[in-house]
Order: structure tokens, then sequence, then C-alpha cells
């Protein structure tokens, strides 16, 4: 049974060895358990030991009343309070002292790296001050590997719902699955991709028209600069031209940017903050920053961006308002 164990911690040593360049955003504020088990130095080892059959833990973290991380006690230094006989010792005469701690941006990378260097069960997480924030164990690094499986894979099962219906994406509603009507759209307009000056004028041109509806301020705001960005990003990126529709009510504006051009190879990777595709050019004038897809997502209550290479994007988002959902 003890190989068994033995050669499945191996295995799961070795996946985590393969995965942890994949995901080297995850980081361990991100993974940690915060609510953490502790006990104070006066407190007897008989009672860490209580404490961890209780709660069904490995290790417990020493705290003083500041949470300042002090110590740990582990399964293994009660076994040897047992055997020595002094597990009725306080717990300040025998914790660990001499601890490896994490902080909260350490990537999955490098706890992986410290797990399998080290070979501890738990790693607390501290701050700079040295206060205890949470643990970790290999356990969590495990769940959280699995759970960002779990949204990669709903991301790519509705990206591919959608582009395998029988219907043209460009026209059913992203976020609804509603089929489209364009012709009843409150405003639209038409983006013209080969004159980089204009980038903005039809998000400028929604902005006046919001204003004729109500007096959100915040509202109008908010779609106008998503808005600016999607259209910004049809202009340097498409090389197509595209359109702005918007719908609204008394409840939600909802608004979609689409194009018939390039498209986007890696969604995933378009939506980090700082990465852009445009050219010295574009840069030189003042767009092409990487913030376009980012700001989109910031300022709208619900977005989806489907897209293709060589069959363009589709960017719709809702804004609700008052901030209601």
């Amino acid at each position: 049974m003890r190989k068994a164990n033995i050669l499945a911690e191996r295995n799961v040593d070795d996946l985590l060895d393969k995965l942890r360049g994949l995901f080297a955003d995850i980081t361990a504020e991100d993974i940690m358990i915060k609510s953490v088990v502790t006990l104070t130095k006066d407190r007897t080892m008989w009672q860490a030991k209580e404490l961890m059959r209780i709660c069904k833990i490995s290790g417990v973290p020493i705290t003083d009343g500041d949470n300042q991380l002090e110590g740990i006690v582990s399964i293994e230094d009660i076994i040897v309070a047992l055997e020595g006989n002094y597990i009725t010792d306080p717990i300040e005469k025998h914790m660990t002292r001499d601890l490896i701690t994490f902080s909260p941006e350490t990537n999955l990378e490098m706890l992986i790296e410290r797990f399998n260097r080290y070979r501890y069960g738990r790693f607390p997480v501290v701050d700079s001050n040295g206060k205890l924030l949470g643990i970790i164990s290999k356990k969590d690094i495990i769940g959280a590997v699995l759970d960002k499986f779990r949204l990669i894979y709903v991301h790519d099962t509705r990206r591919r719902e959608v582009l395998e219906r029988s219907v043209d994406w460009f026209d059913k509603s992203l976020i609804s699955g509603d089929y489209v009507e364009k012709t009843s759209a409150d405003f639209v307009y038409h983006i013209d991709y080969t004159d980089i000056d204009t980038a903005g004028v039809g998000s400028a041109k929604l902005k006046s028209y919001l204003k004729t509806l109500t007096d959100d301020d915040t509202l109008i705001r908010r779609v106008s600069i998503a808005c600016y960005e999607a259209e910004v990003n049809v202009v340097i990126h498409s090389g197509s031209e595209g359109y702005i529709f918007a719908w609204y009510d008394e409840d939600v504006a909802r608004v979609r940017v689409e194009d018939y051009g390039r498209g986007i190879d890696n969604v995933e990777q378009a939506m980090k903050e700082g990465f852009s595709t445009a050219s010295d050019h574009v840069r030189e004038l003042g767009f092409g920053a990487g913030m376009g897809l980012p700001n989109m997502r910031r300022y709208s209550d619900k977005m989806v961006v489907v897209s293709e290479a060589g069959k363009g994007v589709v960017v719709e988002m809702h804004f609700y308002r008052n901030g209601r959902k």
C-alpha cells in the first residue's frame, strides 16, 4: 500500500511538473486557503495533535496575537513527540521555526519547484511583514490546475458551439442566443477601416445619441469607452469594414461590434493587458497599447468575444443602468 501511494504521488509530481509552465499566471494568492486554523506557542503539543485530528489536517501554523507567523507543527513533529514522551510540552519548545514561505505573488512554477525541492506537505503564505495570509498544500495546487482546465474547457466548448451553429454567428446574439434583428437596431454605424483618422467617430456618435435617451452619465461613459476600444480594434487590426449596432431600453444598453476581417488567433492572449499586434506606425499614432479587449471587459457588465482566423470578430457587450444586472 505504501509503495502504491509513493507511485501515485510521483505521478502527480510528474503531471504538475509538465503543467507548471502552462498556467504561469496562477499565483499563491489564487490558490491558498485563507481560513487557516492556527495555535499560539504557549499551547501544548497534545493540543496541536487533537486539533489536527479534529480538523483532519496535517499541520498547524503557530502565530502570535497579531497573526505574525512564528513556526509550524506538523504531524511528523507530533509522532516524534509521542515517541519521545514529551507530548504535553509547550509548542514553543518543539515547533519548526526555520520556515519556507511564499509571498502572495509567487507563481505556480515557483510553487511547484519549492514543493518538489523541500517535499513539505504545506507551505504558509505571508505578506511582506510576516503576517500569515493563508496556507497551500499540493492538493490546493491540483485543485487550482483542474479549475483552470475547467474554465478552458467551458470557454472552448462555448466557442465551438457558437462557431459550428447552423445559423451564422454573425446573426445570433452571443449572450442571449436569440436571433439578432440588426434592422431594428436603434443605432447603426459603418466603420471605415481605410481611414485611421476616423477611428472613434462611431463611438462618439453613439455617445451623443445615448445622451438624447438617458441622463445616466455613468452608463453613457462606460458604453462609449468600450465601444471606442472595439471600433479602434476594427480599424487597426481587421483589414475589413465593420459595423456598430446598439439597442437601448430602460434597463440595458446592448452594443454589438463586428467585422469580417483577419480575426483573432488567440482570444485568451488578446485579453491580456499590454498584448498587441499593432504595427509601429499604428503605435506612433497613439493606438495599439494592448488595452482594447481588457477595457471592453472592464467597462461592460457582460461581454462575449467570438472570432476565428480569417472569419472576422464579433464583440457583444451589455451595459446595465445604475449597475443593475
